[in-house]
């Protein structure tokens, strides 16, 4: 059975206009889908006015914390001691966010908590999502 952590932050989201401002966010992971970790913007954080969930790859998380990483939509480096910023590209543009370190090293300590580093092929149910995927087909 998965078992997810779902933790709430504060984040900063980095912006010229208006300003930059606080904004509520949403750490998840789920022991079901093991590589991946998730922020969720509520839709009032989003100019749209949506939730706005990111998922990209928890090595890309811990890698983030120590040194610039990231390639394509999600990039994350260390912005000092105590923050990291999380920069998100879409077709119309770019979001960076500002969260405090110390937040997401203790998500993802969790998370290995859930699923150990270097264990993640175990909880993949490979023959489960294949089946799902063939019957949307």
């Amino acid at each position: 059975m998965p078992h997810v952590i779902d933790q709430a932050v504060h984040a900063r989201l980095i912006a010229t206009m208006p300003r930059s401002r606080e904004v509520p966010a949403r750490l998840r992971y789920d022991s079901g889908d093991p590589l991946a970790v998730h922020v969720v913007f509520p839709p009032a954080a989003s100019l749209d006015g949506a939730e706005v969930v990111w998922t990209f790859a928890r090595d890309l998380l811990a890698e983030g914390l120590r040194e610039p990483s990231g390639k394509g939509d999600v990039h994350i480096w260390p912005c000092g001691p105590a923050t990291a910023m999380l920069e998100f590209h879409t077709a119309d543009g770019l979001a960076m966010v500002q969260f405090q370190a110390r937040d997401l090293r203790r998500f993802l300590m969790r998370s290995y908590g859930v699923v150990a580093l270097g264990s993640e092929s175990r909880h993949l149910d490979v023959e489960g999502d294949l089946a799902a995927l063939l019957r949307e087909a």
